[in-house]
């Protein structure tokens, strides 16, 4: 959660940068948003089913978020690097939404690498092993337990 809630966190940042940079941005705004809404709301669907013990959720999050997003957010920074734009940037040119930025994508990366060690520690392998399997409908037939 806390994840999700550093990417809107850096969403409504780039967002703001954008406005204000006022450079006919409102198609990037769209695309943006519209690839980032859905992923966000995926991935709280999933970390809700994964509270509830399915383990499908448990994987999808530790794939998606943790292999593909994060990918996604390293890729920007590292590229960046490699240009040398980071590296010779003056304190003198870095503003305050950059700072924001920055620390909001560092705990965004710290808690996506902390659940995805979290969701696989002994108790919760535990957790998963004691959650109930879901049941069928009746119409596959009655189960055991109900004669």
């Amino acid at each position: 959660m806390t994840a999700v809630a550093a990417g809107v966190f850096e969403t409504i940042l780039a967002v703001g940068r954008l406005v204000a940079d006022s450079s006919d941005s409102t198609g990037e705004i769209a695309v943006g948003l519209a690839v980032r809404l859905p992923v966000f709301a995926a991935a709280l669907l999933v970390a809700l089913r994964m509270r509830r013990g399915h383990g499908w959720a448990r994987i999808a999050l530790a794939l998606g978020l943790g292999v593909v997003g994060m990918a996604s957010m390293l890729i920007e920074p590292i590229q960046a690097l490699a240009e040398g734009r980071i590296m010779g940037m003056e304190p003198a040119q870095i503003e305050t939404i950059d700072l924001a930025f920055g620390a909001s994508r560092v705990l965004h990366v710290a808690a996506v690498l902390a659940a995805v060690v979290l969701m696989f520690v002994p108790a919760a392998n535990s957790y998963f092993r004691l959650q109930p399997t879901p049941r069928h409908s009746t119409a596959t037939g009655p189960h055991p337990e109900s004669h």
